[in-house]
């Protein structure tokens, strides 16, 4: 179904966007290799996140979800899953295929991982390498792509793994294979990528440890065959997911919104900043902590954005918020440079190839480049009207369905039932701030 946005009035209220995608994943997979009953509220039940509970459940994990919306996991222990009797499906979701890789890989059992279209064209060589160094044998179609066959080492090999591209997923399915190694696993990352994976380690009784070297450099060991104790957590918002409503309100003349309950975790937090850089009026608000992770309410208004250059390093922060930090330098005064995001070139889509394609269907004015591109803001008035392919990738369906609300005219995507993946309740909770969205006949 296509979906089309309207030029929309000022946005108002006070909103709550799903849980965060990265720790509700972390929270099934560790929480089926604990010890006990692990109690999760806030988890986000999305395509991407239900998949890895079906899959988690297949191997042995018994997850229930209770009438309040809470979520019981009760785990095996670590090295107890069961080989599966089925092919592993993900869907969409390229964080929960190669962080079960990693646990797969710590196991010795055989199991087959596929995925829909998108994710079955997404390389999975960078996670292949360092699994097959700890013992894993893995059979892949040409390219390292899904679907693949991977059986898990009779005694995975603790390995020292230099990441050659700063990534959360590669550092988090290395430290997860570590788990079921004796002595110490370590990765070292050139660049500081999320660290859920740590925390929520920490959280349940591993012992990791890390250490900030020159130049940006961590190095993060774990250490392996621990008993880890079920616990319980609570998920906050997620920042990618509030980045749409956030972008859509300080593009829209009057508006006003509040976004309750956001992780701020300074390793997922750089489009916050880079918007506050830009000019942008947002209150952080209620600062907190809640399951280690730091908390806060986001409060934003309509506001006139300038362009700038965004620093390379902050990449790993915000790479899945370069699309519609796009859009928000589109109307913008003046250039917005982002570089050092060539990681966008392999995520669901091309996302540098998509959002450059749909800004100048938009009319406006940008330059790809390998790592990044070039945005001429349009100074608040942006033209709209443009049909935008969405290639299947959620998030730049959302992104330019949010440039439509402040758009002269209204902006169409080709399809829209892919949101689902990472954000259910997108439509519903942006008409609730008083978005026009419509959908339409199949594209």
């Amino acid at each position: 179904m296509t979906l089309t946005a309207q030029p929309s009035r000022a946005l108002q209220g006070t909103i709550a966007v799903p849980g965060d995608k990265s720790i509700s994943h972390r929270a099934l997979m560790l929480g089926a290799l604990a010890v006990g009953e692990t109690r999760v509220s806030g988890l986000l039940e999305g395509e991407d996140v239900l998949a890895t509970g079906e899959a988690l459940r297949r191997m042995g994990a018994e997850i229930t979800r209770h009438q309040d919306g809470t979520w019981s996991i009760w785990g095996v222990g670590v090295g107890g899953l069961k080989e599966p009797e089925t092919v592993l499906d993900f869907g969409n979701s390229g964080t929960g295929v190669r962080l079960m890789m990693g646990i797969v890989a710590g196991h010795p059992i055989t199991a087959t991982f596929t995925g829909d279209a998108s994710l079955s064209k997404r390389p999975m060589g960078r996670v292949i390498t360092p699994l097959t160094e700890m013992g894993a044998h893995i059979h892949a179609r040409e390219g390292g792509r899904l679907p693949l066959t991977l059986t898990g080492a009779e005694r995975a090999l603790p390995i020292t793994y230099p990441l050659p591209v700063a990534s959360a997923q590669v550092k988090s399915a290395v430290l997860f294979a570590g788990l079921n190694a004796p002595g110490q696993t370590t990765v070292i990352e050139p660049a500081p990528t999320r660290d859920h994976t740590e925390l929520m380690l920490k959280a349940f009784g591993a012992q990791v440890a890390t250490e900030e070297g020159p130049k940006g450099v961590r190095v993060i060991r774990v250490t392996g065959e621990p008993e880890l104790k079920a616990c319980t957590l609570a998920v906050p918002g997620d920042p990618s997911s509030a980045a749409f409503p956030v972008v859509a309100a300080l593009i829209t003349p009057g508006s006003d919104i509040t976004v309750t309950g956001i992780t701020l975790n300074p390793h997922r937090s750089g489009l916050y900043t880079t918007l506050i850089e830009m000019g942008a009026d947002i209150e952080i608000l209620n600062q907190r902590q809640e399951g280690g992770e730091p908390v806060a309410d986001l409060r934003v208004k309509a506001s006139e954005l300038k362009g700038i250059e965004v620093p390379p390093e902050r990449a790993p922060s915000m790479i899945d918020e370069y699309p519609v930090l796009a859009v928000a330098a589109s109307f913008a005064e003046g250039k917005t440079v982002m570089r050092g995001a060539e990681e966008l070139r392999v995520k669901e889509s091309d996302r540098i190839a998509a959002t450059a394609a749909g800004l100048r269907a938009n009319g406006v004015k940008v330059e790809d480049l390998p790592d990044g591109m070039i945005v001429e803001g349009r100074a608040g008035t942006v033209e709209g009207g443009g049909h935008v392919a969405t290639h299947m990738d959620h998030r730049i369906a959302m992104s330019f369905l949010t440039l439509g609300l402040g758009a002269q005219k209204p902006v169409t995507i080709d399809a829209g039932e892919m949101i689902a993946t990472s954000f259910p309740d997108f439509t519903g909770l942006m008409r609730r701030l008083g978005a026009q969205l419509e959908s339409g006949a199949n594209a």
